[in-house]
């Protein structure tokens, strides 16, 4: 099962939070939410087409004219997941006061708008081999955006002069990516990311001192 296009996933449902895109129309709405209740209670693998067009009260011709096939539909509903994470997370991250709360923030959210979402923490639970390439893909594209999207978000605070200019953003904002990404998908004997306390101790303690002596 692969993703399409020479954009990740990930970077695609960010653009769309962005741009504040949505979906084109009622019936597509219905389809995704209703392949959305399949897949939570069923899982992808054991869910068909036909499964999803009964649950969204529609034909399955209907859904084939939206979705030529599963992946695509799949696709699109875990696409949609993260647009949602990234609608919250672009208005959450306004009420943090400091670049040091921004970067806490930032790190402990993303981990709990995966692992706690009932689609995409529920699948990789239980059918991480299905959604993982959707989260990390084979030719790092979706590590790639969160890598630019964070040195984006940097880069802006070492602008407004919150970070020093000696700081590689590009370099931390890898160091960043690459950290949660092993959160997510390596379980810890050591460090609990359900535990959000110690997740936001550890990200002030190893993820902020990345910032300089003094970020603002």
């Amino acid at each position: 099962m692969t993703t399409s296009g020479p954009e990740s996933l990930l970077e695609r449902a960010f653009i769309d939070a962005v741009e504040r895109a949505g979906d084109s129309d009622e019936i597509t709405t219905r389809v995704l939410d209703g392949a959305y209740e399949q897949f939570c209670q069923m899982g992808i693998r054991r869910s068909t087409m036909e499964d999803v067009a009964r649950r969204a009260g529609v034909s399955r011709i209907t859904v084939y004219r939206r979705f030529a096939t599963k992946d695509a539909l799949v696709e699109q509903v875990v696409r949609r997941e993260f647009r949602r994470y990234f609608d919250e997370f672009l208005a959450n991250i306004k009420q943090a006061r400091t670049v040091a709360d921004r970067i806490v923030l930032g790190f402990v959210s993303s981990l709990q708008a995966i692992r706690r979402n009932p689609l995409i923490g529920g699948l990789m639970a239980v059918e991480p081999d299905v959604l993982v390439p959707y989260l990390v893909g084979g030719d790092g594209l979706t590590l790639a955006a969160v890598q630019r999207f964070v040195a984006g978000q940097l880069r802006l605070e070492q602008r407004a002069g919150n970070v020093s200019a000696d700081v590689s953003v590009e370099l931390v904002a890898e160091l960043m990516a690459r950290i949660s990404a092993s959160f997510l998908l390596t379980p810890s004997h050591v460090v609990d990311p359900d535990d959000d306390e110690q997740m936001r101790s550890l990200a002030r303690q190893f993820l902020v001192p990345m910032l300089g002596d003094h970020p603002h």
